[in-house]
């Protein structure tokens, strides 16, 4: 498997996946990963929800976690502190005090809430049916390029994660991607090539190929991740993850130490 490293992986603490972190490890050892990295979900700033994120109390546990699996598997996999934390426009310098508080080795940004509506939710899912769809892929957008900019983030996920439920835009968003992936560039933000996309009502990786490759033109760089919920999760798809990668024009992907790029990997 060409990619060897998986940047996207949760652990129970969030709520919603489920495994003991060794199964994690565990597995991504098994199919030949020589890196990952876990990015379960901060606390939320602006609320509280046991359902989808840690809580503050378990924020610290959640480093101790990690640092105890980085020992014990240290001979075996390189294991790098990550978190994934959301932007909420308004809540920029709470989000800073919380991913202050503890060194990380990179951090994942994400956009799940249009104001206060969770998108992405299932249960949310029968609003979109009052929604203009091509204004929402525009106010997304939006806070996409807010969060590059808040420069808190070294990696953006799922950037059209809009789409799982099937919903896309009817007209041509292609001038609204390319100034997202412009100011991804100018922020030096990479982006992720997100394989769970396969595994939702979508069936299709985030971002869709389109866009991934105006991001390429655009010298966005990327990482990879499964966004794993279970262990069976870890790795899953990234030989299509590859080639979608590659049609899109890519020819390297990175890792990262200290929020910092570690390493260029060629393809």
């Amino acid at each position: 498997m060409p990619i060897l490293c998986d940047y996207h992986m949760h652990t129970y603490l969030c709520g919603h996946a489920d495994g003991a972190p060794d199964d994690y490890i565990e597995h991504a050892i098994d199919i030949g990963l020589e890196e990952i990295g876990f990015s379960d979900h901060a606390p939320f700033v602006s609320h509280v929800d046991p359902t989808v994120t840690m809580s503050l109390k378990q924020y610290p546990e959640y480093i101790g976690l990690i640092e105890r699996l980085q020992k014990k598997y240290a001979k075996e996999i390189v294991i790098k502190m990550g978190i994934e934390a959301d932007f909420m426009a308004g809540y920029e310098q709470k989000t800073k005090q919380l991913l202050g508080q503890h060194p990380f080795d990179y951090i994942i940004g994400s956009v799940h809430f249009i104001n206060e509506w969770a998108f992405d939710n299932p249960d949310e899912r029968p609003k979109w049916d009052n929604k203009d769809v091509n204004h929402i892929y525009r106010v997304y957008h939006e806070l996409l390029r807010k969060a590059a900019q808040s420069k808190m983030f070294d990696v953006m996920a799922h950037v059209d994660l809009l789409k799982k439920f099937g919903d896309r835009a009817t007209t041509d968003l292609s001038k609204e991607i390319r100034k997202t992936a412009r100011v991804f560039k100018e922020c030096g933000v990479a982006i992720e090539i997100n394989s769970s996309g396969l595994r939702k009502p979508v069936k299709e990786i985030y971002p869709a190929l389109s866009d991934l490759k105006i991001y390429c033109q655009e010298g966005v760089p990327i990482v990879f991740g499964s966004d794993a919920h279970e262990p069976q999760h870890v790795g899953m798809d990234f030989d299509k993850a590859f080639l979608w990668a590659k049609k899109a024009g890519y020819k390297q992907y990175l890792t990262f130490k200290n929020r910092k790029i570690e390493k260029k990997i060629n393809f």
